[in-house]
This record gives C-alpha cells, structure tokens and sequence, in this order.
C-alpha cells in the first residue's frame, strides 16, 4: 500500500505544538544543555510535555491518555533532539505505557495509564543481562511466586535511567529456559513483565562507567528477592513475549526520530560555524566544498531517515501487519543509527578543534550516536532480519 507523507492538518498542528511548547525554554536552551550533560532530570521540561498531553499520546481517552499516536511521539523526540535537550525516559515511558495498553487486564489499566499520561510515573526498562543481550529468550532472572507476589532474583546490565524512574518494567523468568524445553514449550514461554519500584528492598542500582547517553546514566541492577506484588504484573504470567515484542517497534522508531533530530543539531551548529569562521583569503570556510559536500549529504541523509521514520509511525498508528511495520521500523532505526554517526563526525571535522570542547557541546553527542549502532539491537541483526523478511534468504540466527 502506498503512503503520502504531506502531513495532514492535525498532524501539522501537532508539531507546531511541540515546537511552541520549546520555545517557551528557548531562552534558557544552553543551561538546559549543560544540565544534560550534568544528567540532570529536566523536571521542567518533563511537566510541560505531559501537560500539553504528550505523555498520553499511546494512552487511549477512557484511560486519561490522548491517543494521538506515535508520530506525536516522533514529532516530540525530533524536535526536541534538533533542540539539544532530549532524554531516553520520555520514549521509554511511552514504550512501556504501550505494553500496558496491550497486555494489561482492564484493573491495571485503570490505575496506572491516567498516571502515566500525567505525567506521574517515569517508566525505565529492563531485559538485557550479560548473557542475554540480542537474544532476550536467554535472560535468567527469575521470579518466583511467594504468595500474594513475586521475589525476583537476578541482574540486568545497560539499564538507562534507572535512577530517574519511578518504575522499571522488568523482563524476568518465571518458568527457567530448562523446564520449557524439558516440557516442549515454545522458547516464547516462560517470561512476564513486572513493574517494581527500584527504591524496593533488595533492589540495587549501580552506576556503569560510561558517559552520558542523552544525558542518562546507565546502570546494573540487581535483584535479592526483591518483592514485586502480583498485581504489578502486565498481563498473564509465562504470557508476556507477546506485549513485550509489540512495544519493539516503537523503540525503533523513537530512536530514529531522536537521531533525525539531533543531526538536525548537529548541522545547525556546524553551518552556523561554517559561514563565519574564516581561515584563507577572508572567505568562510563554509564556502569550500570539502566543508559543503558532507554537510549536504548529512542533510540528504537526514530527509530520507525522515521519512522512512514516518513512513514506520504511520504504519504503526494505522495498525499494519505486525511483520510489516517492523520492516520499516527496522529500516528507520539502521539508516538513522549510520546518520548520527556520519553526522557528528562531520560536525566536529567542520568545527576542527572546537569540535572537542565540551562547552559547544557536540563532542559528547559521539558515544550516544555510536551505541546505536550496537544497541538496542545490533545493525547486523537487523540486516539478519530484513533479508529474511523482505529478500526470503534462509534464517542465519
């Protein structure tokens, strides 16, 4: 099915609202910079957003959201990447929201969507362990039932702002990867997802030495028993693959939007520094070609990332076949991670020096852009899945 990608009324008026809502911190762009890379929470920023109903964007009306959809969310994180403040927990929160809204029983719902679209609880997210990166079916940390709730025991690893969030949705075992295959169930069986409060006993968060990733630390935690009450289960127990791999998608897409918007940044800063700095005979040296051609392929690069984005939200609101959104989620999600890469190269190459001060604030954009090229997945296995999918090559994993 073809797709026109001239943005409606509404959706024009969606992202005027971003960008209104942006202006108003305009004045205050720099220290909200450097608080970010200070990774501090921008409270302020956070509030606004919910208020203006972005936080309920995949939270249907009966539920306090304002179901506009994930290309709200895409308008959202690109605009506020090409603006130089963004953070993870704003795309993780609506990720985990949109596992409530499938998988949740109708209780569940009730109580937690209205404060979710609210803004009232940040939501970090937790599958991956040291022997379970790519392949989730591996992780080991398992809860078991302890009468009207779960003690979960176990270590995750490269978990983005845990310290921010009011809860972490956490991927756990509660039927071991030995018993499915001992009874014949599918290597699917076996995980549920759980929200826990990680200021519980027996929860422990430790920082990993790394630098700042959109201003978010990254953290292990670690669980001792921890306590988890069985109504802080999303869905069925054994049941929770199904809610967990539909959230996939849009973790594709956000990330693509936020990279789209942050080489938006990146060339602001280097064509602004491009048309004044001078070197030989008193001509800027954005009038070289060797400055100009790679900024123009950036931008080239930039508009077809775009749109390959949008062209993934709009599969996902419409509610295209599963398989299919994924393919361009997929896409989107490779094309942007080699973007922001080439993108924040030739910004610092178009600064030189000045393109390693941390006060400009480009350097630090490079770990961030690096990563997602590895991770949530990895390109390679992304190019694993669309020749499968789209080429109908043997499955190589």
């Amino acid at each position: 099915m073809s797709l026109c990608f001239d943005l409606g009324e509404e959706q024009l008026m969606v992202r005027d609202g971003v960008r209104k809502l942006l202006s108003r911190f305009a004045p205050r762009r720099r220290e909200l910079r450097q608080a970010m890379y200070r990774r501090e929470f921008p409270t302020e920023l956070w509030e606004a957003v919910a208020d203006a109903g972005f936080m309920g964007a995949m939270i249907p009306e009966a539920y306090g959201g304002t179901n506009m959809g994930i290309m709200s969310i895409v308008f959202l994180s690109e605009e506020m990447a090409a603006f130089g403040v963004s953070h993870p927990l704003f795309a993780l929160t609506s990720m985990d929201a949109l596992c409530i809204v499938r998988g949740a029983s109708e209780e569940m719902k009730r109580a937690w969507l209205p404060e979710i679209a609210a803004g009232r609880r940040k939501l970090a997210f937790a599958v991956t362990e040291a022997d379970a990166g790519t392949n989730t079916f591996r992780i080991s940390t398992m809860a078991k039932r302890d009468g009207d709730s779960f003690l979960l025991t176990g270590e995750k690893q490269w978990i983005t702002a845990a310290d921010c969030a009011d809860y972490i949705l956490v991927v756990a075992r509660t039927t071991s990867r030995h018993d499915c295959d001992a009874q014949g169930l599918p290597r699917a069986h076996g995980l549920t997802l759980f929200l826990i409060d990680p200021r519980t006993e027996g929860v422990t968060l430790t920082p990993m030495a790394t630098g700042s990733i959109e201003g978010a630390r990254q953290f292990i935690v670690t669980f001792d028993n921890a306590r988890v009450p069985a109504e802080n289960i999303i869905g069925e127990v054994d049941q929770g693959a199904l809610p967990l791999f539909l959230a996939l998608n849009p973790e594709r897409i956000l990330i693509a939007a936020t990279i789209v918007g942050v080489t938006e940044y990146c060339l602001e800063i280097a064509c602004d520094y491009a048309r004044e700095r001078k070197v030989f005979r008193n001509a800027p040296i954005g009038s070289y070609q060797a400055i100009q051609h790679p900024l123009a392929q950036v931008k080239i690069q930039q508009e077809a990332t775009r749109l390959m984005t949008w062209r993934a939200a709009t599969s996902f609101d419409r509610g295209d076949d599963l398989a299919q959104t994924g393919v361009w989620s997929n896409m989107a999600k490779y094309m942007a991670s080699d973007l922001g890469v080439f993108a924040v190269d030739r910004t610092i190459q178009t600064l030189g020096g000045n393109g390693f001060d941390q006060e400009i604030g480009v350097i630090q954009l490079w770990e961030g852009m690096r990563l997602f090229k590895t991770a949530p997945i990895s390109n390679e296995m992304i190019l694993n899945f669309l020749a499968e999918q789209t080429l109908g090559l043997p499955r190589s994993y």
